[in-house]
């Protein structure tokens, strides 16, 4: 089942950072998880970052869930060697990925 489907809209790309729209909470992500408070899953942060930079995450060494991401948040997703991070449009980091 491919969950990313609408979720988000590439809104800039550079070298190493792709900034991203997320979708409305009517997508069946945000309705699926938590309906009454949305937020986007781990696990599709991951999937998201897969997607975005094309690579295939296959051991996750350590991952840090520092903030929430809600429908219709725009945020960025920076790849530096084996570690994603995501922050706000405000550089305030959100979660790190480091992978193998």
């Amino acid at each position: 089942m491919d969950f990313t489907n609408s979720l988000y809209t590439i809104t800039n790309r550079d070298d190493n950072s792709i900034k991203i729209l997320l979708t409305n909470k009517e997508h069946p992500i945000f309705s699926a998880h938590f309906p009454e408070f949305p937020i986007l899953p781990g696990f599709l942060q991951i999937d998201i970052a897969q997607e975005l930079f094309n690579i295939k995450i296959k051991k996750i060494k350590k991952t840090k869930f520092l903030s929430i991401i809600k429908p219709n948040d725009q945020i960025i997703f920076s790849q530096i060697k084996n570690k994603i991070i995501i922050t706000t449009q405000e550089k305030k980091k959100i979660s790190e990925i480091i992978y193998e």
